[in-house]
C-alpha cells in the first residue's frame, strides 16, 4: 500500500515544484499543467508526444523518490511490527511527503534548519526514530499502541464433574 498518492503530491508540494525538480536536467522543463495532468491521470492530448514523454520521465523520477521514501519508512516501522499499515495513518503520509520532497531536491546545498525542505525531512527522521524506539505513536489508528494498551483477561470455565470423581 502506498503511503502517498500522486493526487496528494499535487496538493503539496504541487505540480509546479514537482515539475521543476523532477524534469531531467537535459530536458525542457515540463509544463506545470502537463505535470498536474500526468499526476492526476487527466487528459494530455493538448501536448505533443515529446512533451508527454518528458512528463512521463519526470513522473518516474517522482515515483522512484516515493518508493525510496516508503522503503526508508518501512525500515523504521518494521522495528515495531507496524507493517503492513492499513489504513495508512496521516502522520505516515506526512513523513512520506517530506522525505520524497527531500529526495527530489537532490541538488540542495547545506542543511540549514531554516530551509523548510531540510527541516521537514529532519523532523520526519526524528519522529521515525522515536516511533521505532516505541516513544512516539502513530495516533488513534496506531495498531501497536492499541495492542499494547489492551487489557486482556482470561476466565476459566466452571468445573464439571466427570462422574468418576474428577473435576
Amino acid at each position: 500500500m502506498s503511503y502517498i498518492s500522486h493526487i496528494q503530491l499535487t496538493e503539496r508540494p504541487g505540480a509546479r515544484e514537482l515539475a521543476e525538480v523532477a524534469t531531467a536536467e537535459h530536458e525542457t522543463l515540463v509544463d506545470y499543467a502537463l505535470m498536474e495532468a500526468t499526476l492526476i491521470g487527466a487528459d494530455r492530448s493538448a501536448w505533443s508526444a515529446d512533451e508527454i514523454a518528458v512528463a512521463d520521465d519526470a513522473l518516474q523520477r517522482i515515483d522512484d523518490a516515493v518508493s525510496d521514501a516508503e522503503s526508508l519508512i518501512d525500515g523504521f516501522l518494521a522495528q515495531r511490527g507496524y507493517l503492513p499499515l492499513d489504513p495508512v495513518p496521516g502522520v505516515v503520509t506526512t513523513w512520506a511527503r517530506a522525505i520524497t520532497r527531500y529526495y527530489l531536491h537532490k541538488h540542495r546545498l547545506g542543511t540549514d534548519a531554516q530551509d523548510p525542505i531540510v527541516r521537514d525531512y529532519q523532523d520526519a527522521m526524528k519522529l521515525l526514530k522515536l516511533t521505532a524506539e516505541g516513544k512516539f505513536s502513530l495516533g488513534a489508528d496506531d495498531p501497536v499502541a492499541s495492542a499494547d494498551s489492551m487489557d486482556v483477561q482470561f476466565e476459566s470455565g466452571t468445573r464439571v464433574w466427570d462422574g468418576r470423581g474428577r473435576y
